[in-house]
């Protein structure tokens, strides 16, 4: 393991964050850490790390800082807030935001470093809470090439497939779109589970078929047997995931792009929380399209 003379700076501890905080430590970084939920900073600090007070204070240590958070009104908080990051900006940091929220945030996050004379990116990630343990993410990335030539040996800690897209909120657009495939991608998995259910051909059968096929995708692999298993612990959540749907539909609207199947899922969506399942995975839309036919994948 290589030692690092930067230190590392890393805010949201969460079912993705603290994974990848964790790749950071074991590649020999030095982190300062923060959460809103003090107690998970805990795990972290056992492998090495240092908890710090606040966003600010977190900024105030660190040379680079890592935000990875869930929702936009978040970002904008410990970026922004009056013990937040900005409070403490320097001219040599490098903020790096690895949450998904909207184009306009992240490039409201670049105006204001380059008026500290510090740099930033967006680098939002796909892969779930397997790739963020694994290390195996995909980063789309968004920012100068200076600096993300800076943060490629951190993204190399914590992700595989690692693509700079262009300027500041591109790797935003980026992850808005890869929502939308996702999004899309169970439905359909889900309508052909529900079909060959229906028509009484063993749903187990049809998708080893499908994936040997042209249908073969990583969501019928995966979210295709937890449909058939019916295991839904997260994973990705159907909130954070409905929440990104809005993010892509507010961004097609402001661009006059027809997105008509986007907010049909985005719909199925809201009906999941409506029904108190916004904490399960996100592939429990199948089991949605099951209900709607009367039936249960078995």
């Amino acid at each position: 393991m290589a030692e690092h003379t930067s230190r590392i700076g890393f805010i949201g501890l969460g079912i993705m964050g603290a994974p990848m905080a964790l790749n950071l430590i074991r590649a020999g970084y030095s982190l300062i850490v923060h959460n809103r939920t003090r107690e998970k900073e805990a795990a972290l600090v056992a492998e090495g790390a240092q908890a710090a007070a606040s966003p600010r204070d977190v900024a105030r240590q660190a040379d680079v800082v890592i935000t990875m958070l869930p929702d936009t009104p978040d970002v904008e908080a410990v970026y922004f807030g009056p013990e937040g990051i900005f409070q403490a900006v320097r001219a040599e940091h490098l903020l790096i935001d690895m949450s998904t929220v909207s184009p306009a945030i992240a490039r409201r996050i670049h105006d204001q470093a380059v008026l500290a004379g510090a740099e930033s990116l967006d680098a939002p990630v796909s892969g779930g809470d397997v790739g963020a343990r694994a290390g195996t993410l995909s980063i789309m990335v968004g920012g100068s090439t200076a600096a993300y030539e800076r943060a490629y040996p951190l993204f190399q800690a914590m992700g595989k497939n690692i693509v700079h897209l262009g300027d500041a909120g591109a790797g935003q657009v980026t992850k808005a779109c890869n929502q939308i495939v996702v999004a899309l991608t169970i439905e359909a998995v889900g309508e052909a589970l529900v079909l060959a259910q229906k028509s009484g051909v063993d749903p187990h059968r049809v998708r080893q078929a499908l994936l040997g096929g042209f249908a073969q995708s990583r969501v019928l692999e995966v979210h295709g047997q937890r449909a058939l298993d019916h295991q839904y612990d997260p994973g990705f959540r159907v909130r954070l995931h409905r929440k990104d749907l809005a993010i892509a539909l507010n961004a097609a609207q402001d661009l006059g792009v027809s997105t008509p199947v986007t907010a049909l899922v985005h719909d199925m969506m809201n009906s999941l929380l409506a029904n108190g399942l916004g904490d399960r995975d996100h592939s429990i839309l199948i089991d949605e399209l099951a209900r709607r036919a009367n039936t249960e994948i078995r």
